[in-house]
């Protein structure tokens, strides 16, 4: 909420040093966000695209991670301004618009973030992210808090990432691996090396058009070879992927034989 500053924002502009590492969040459990906030990322994502996370458990988790060192970020379902209105209300001020494949809806992701001349956000007078009106300059300074991350998820859009990372409000781009080697023709297939190839690509091209560049991995190792290609900040895995993760493991130790593959990374 403003009045503090915004941790990710700043990680987004510096674009140099340790990448940030953050993960994701899909359980819609207040109580496992805010463990996952304590456990030592960055930043944790609360996402609304893929997971059953409503508006009001969106405002529990958020008011759950209130309490943890971590910055949080919240990916909207889709590039909606009443929805954005509505978590930024809530508290969310760094926020995260999928599947963006044009500079149009790049300008209009950040325009719903910001209140006017800038933009085009609803005002209301009581709300959390204000501190139910306890904040008395909130109005002035909102716009100056926020961080809008844009997804870039299907070749065509990558390619525009130099355009659209330099727009005025655009503080990073992340990029899905998932949508990107579907868009490839090679749906699922992350690990194919054309599809590596292309990720690297995206990474490097950020780096030269100075723009943040961020990605997940399913595991540890991947976000090695991530930070490795020269991404700015990765996400590990999700809350369930790891729960996931953890239980096939336990399985497989006490039956000794292999388990289900599990996929932890989200797209």
């Amino acid at each position: 909420m403003t009045g503090d500053a915004n941790r990710f924002k700043g990680w987004m502009a510096a674009r140099e040093g340790t990448p940030a590492l953050g993960t994701w969040i899909m359980s819609a459990s207040p109580i496992i966000a805010e463990a996952m906030g304590h456990a030592g990322y960055d930043w944790v994502l609360v996402d609304m695209e893929h997971s059953p996370i409503d508006l009001a458990q969106a405002t529990a988790i958020l008011q759950a991670l209130s309490g943890t060192p971590a910055e949080v970020v919240l990916r909207v379902p889709w590039n909606d301004p009443v929805t954005v209105k509505r978590v930024m209300d809530a508290g969310a001020r760094s926020i995260m618009f999928p599947f963006i494949q044009s500079l149009e809806e790049a300008r209009a992701a950040v325009a719903a973030t910001r209140y006017p001349p800038q933009g085009t956000r609803g005002v209301a007078a009581m709300h959390r992210a204000s501190r139910f009106g306890m904040v008395p300059d909130y109005l002035a300074r909102a716009n100056d808090h926020v961080a809008v991350i844009l997804q870039l998820e299907t070749p065509e859009a990558v390619a525009l990432m130099p355009e659209i990372g330099a727009l005025d409000g655009v503080d990073a781009i992340f990029i899905g691996p998932g949508d990107l080697s579907g868009g490839m023709g090679l749906l699922g297939q992350i690990a194919h090396k054309d599809v590596q190839a292309a990720l690297r690509d995206a990474a490097q091209a950020a780096r030269k058009a100075g723009v943040a560049c961020g990605i997940v991995g399913a595991d540890a190792a991947t976000v090695r070879s991530y930070i490795e290609m020269g991404f700015s900040y990765v996400a590990i895995a999700s809350d369930l992927g790891l729960v996931m993760g953890a239980a096939k493991a336990s399985i497989r130790d006490i039956r000794g034989q292999s388990a289900p593959e599990v996929t932890g990374g989200v797209y």
